[in-house]
């Protein structure tokens, strides 16, 4: 994923969901990689799959903010996003430089 090659890294992530499909790690990586590949709407549908232990991180919350802004759905955003705030402040700040975030950044 650092070197930004996101269709190898959803074949790695969508490995590590299927043999690990209790670990969120791969559900957060695959749906980023969709994301980044102009599939976002898919990457919030493999989010809402995930497993429960995704409710415990705030980047899920970040995430699904992130995918809702860019699919026009502004109240989901906000309440997610503040969520992933609640959770751990440091998001606030990721908020205010996020690209994705444009379109609600002044409710936040």
């Amino acid at each position: 994923m650092h070197e930004k090659k996101w269709r190898r890294a959803l074949i790695v992530s969508r490995k590590l969901c299927r043999v690990a499909p209790e670990c969120g790690a791969g559900f957060l990586h695959a749906g980023f990689c969709l994301h980044e590949l102009g599939k976002t709407a898919e990457a919030k549908r493999l989010l809402l799959k995930g497993p429960v232990t995704l409710l415990k991180e705030p980047i899920y919350y970040y995430n699904m903010g992130c995918y809702d802004t860019l699919l026009g759905n502004v109240h989901a955003a906000k309440v997610h996003l503040q969520t992933s705030f609640k959770m751990d402040a440091s998001f606030r700040e990721l908020a205010k430089k996020d690209p994705d975030l444009k379109a609600v950044r002044a409710l936040l």
